[in-house]
């Protein structure tokens, strides 16, 4: 139930059209997302243009409505949810695809354009977008930039802070700052656009974004590697790096109890290929030539059995083989389907300090609880691990949930890693910010919120812990 006066509402269908403010019954056409609380408000406005947003965001300030921007609602941690008396303002009618060009090799889009879309786009082009997700048909590139995305892709291309030339951003005030510079080379004062990558919505809405693409490759040949160890693991991240033939595009670590899960729910087996390997790893090269890359691949794989004679390998023969590896790390709904709401975390840990942090979280969260035994999956060329409990939400407590954590995050920014890896903050992890980040840091960003959002309209709980204005709204 919205509680948001029928006045207030009438001036928002003005802006965008009667269609275009969904309550009540209607609410029923749009999906909620990983979380039905990302419904919460009972209201959703659809703008269509930049100007529409601003209009919106101006008659929020003036009626003092807290407002929580979506793109594809398939965020992990909560910076979506909204609640009543708040208003969700949808980009999935800032849909277009406004430029591509090859001879630049950047794309300028709106923000509710998906990534898959943008993928398609570029391709024809000859291009790719240089970051992928498994949600690439529901993920958006303006939610993308306001989490900083990571992805699969983030050792060689960067994270999406790396992948935006410039963004239009509609602050929190209704006023619109523009800098869709398509260029690299920009020094021309402060760069305010890292402001808002990665600030999840709460200090303006973006709303238009020039992406920096990449040439894409002729061919791609992919192979799954059982591995007896993370170290193992490691060593032959090295030799993709190192390869003589092709380009390493991709390195997915897929451990022992996540791997069972998978395979077993798709049937996958392969002669010759165990189940019981420690750690699986996904290895994608890219290149001019299938053939050569495959032949790459054997390679790199007579050279590890050299060290690691129990080694396994599956060189995948056809688009279909492939398809059916990368289904074995990314169909983590299986998870979930399991265990509802499964509490995941997303860590980045130092290369070099990946088994240790296994070793000791893993024996860690046995003594909190002696049933837990974590799925375990990530971007292991860049560190990134998720970890996901098999444990239901509602078997995971409050206290029980704090003890995790603890597990998790202790010492891991004195190691050098983070926390939060690629899912941001939200609401979830807003505590964890506030518990383990260096203070002059969140202070630094409270300034930035209270200048930027002074009526604390935008996305208010999120990252940071309400403040004085957003607790009396």
């Amino acid at each position: 139930m919205d509680c948001l006066r029928p006045e207030f509402k009438d001036e928002l269908r003005k802006i965008v059209g009667d269609g275009n403010l969904k309550d009540g019954e209607a609410l029923s056409s749009i999906d909620h997302g990983v979380a039905p609380e990302n419904l919460g408000a009972g209201v959703v406005v659809l703008p269509r243009t930049t100007g529409e947003v601003s209009a919106v965001v101006k008659c929020c300030v003036a009626n003092e409505v807290p407002l929580v921007t979506h793109g594809g609602r398939t965020g992990l941690v909560g910076g979506a949810m909204s609640r009543p008396g708040e208003l969700v303002l949808s980009t999935a009618r800032l849909d277009r695809i406004l430029h591509v060009s090859s001879v630049e090799r950047v794309a300028v889009v709106e923000a509710g354009v998906t990534l898959q879309a943008l993928q398609a786009a570029a391709s024809e082009h000859r291009l790719e977008t240089g970051i992928d997700l498994p949600s690439r048909g529901s993920a958006t590139i303006g939610g993308m930039a306001s989490t900083n995305a990571g992805g699969i892709a983030a050792f060689r291309f960067g994270v999406m802070r790396h992948r935006i030339l410039g963004l239009e951003v509609v602050l929190a005030d209704g006023s619109i700052y523009s800098d869709l510079t398509r260029v690299v080379k920009n020094a021309a004062g402060y760069d305010l656009k890292h402001l808002f990558v990665g600030a999840e919505g709460t200090l303006g809405i973006i709303t238009r974004v020039a992406v920096k693409l990449e040439p894409q490759p002729l061919a791609n040949a992919t192979v799954l590697f059982g591995l007896p160890s993370v170290d193992a693991a490691l060593e032959t991240v090295r030799r993709g790096l190192d390869a003589k033939y092709g380009e390493l595009r991709a390195a997915e670590a897929i451990w022992n109890g996540y791997f069972r899960l998978t395979s077993g729910h798709h049937r996958w087996s392969v002669t010759d290929y165990s189940a019981d390997h420690p750690v699986n790893l996904l290895v994608s090269l890219g290149g001019a030539e299938e053939e050569a890359l495959q032949s790459e691949l054997g390679r790199i794989y007579e050279d590890l059995v050299e060290d690691h004679p129990d080694a396994s390998a599956v060189i995948a023969s056809s688009v279909a083989q492939e398809a059916d590896l990368w289904r074995l790390r990314e169909d983590t709904d299986l998870i979930y389907r399991k265990h509802p709401g499964a509490p995941s975390y997303d860590v980045s840990v130092p290369l070099s300090e990946i088994g240790t942090y296994l070793d000791r979280c893993l024996a860690g969260l046995k003594e909190v609880d002696a049933t837990f035994d974590p799925f375990v999956f990530g971007h292991l060329a860049d560190g990134n691990l998720h970890i996901v409990l098999n444990a239901a939400g509602r078997e995971v407590p409050g206290e029980k949930a704090r003890a995790v954590e603890t597990v998790l995050y202790r010492d891991i920014a004195v190691i050098g890693g983070s926390f939060s890896a690629e899912h941001g903050i939200g609401l979830k992890r807003v505590g964890s910010l506030s518990a383990i980040s260096n203070p002059v840091k969140v202070a630094l960003m409270r300034r930035v919120k209270d200048a930027l959002d002074a009526s604390a309209i935008l996305n208010p709980g999120k990252v940071l812990r309400a403040g004085k204005r957003e607790a009396s709204l």
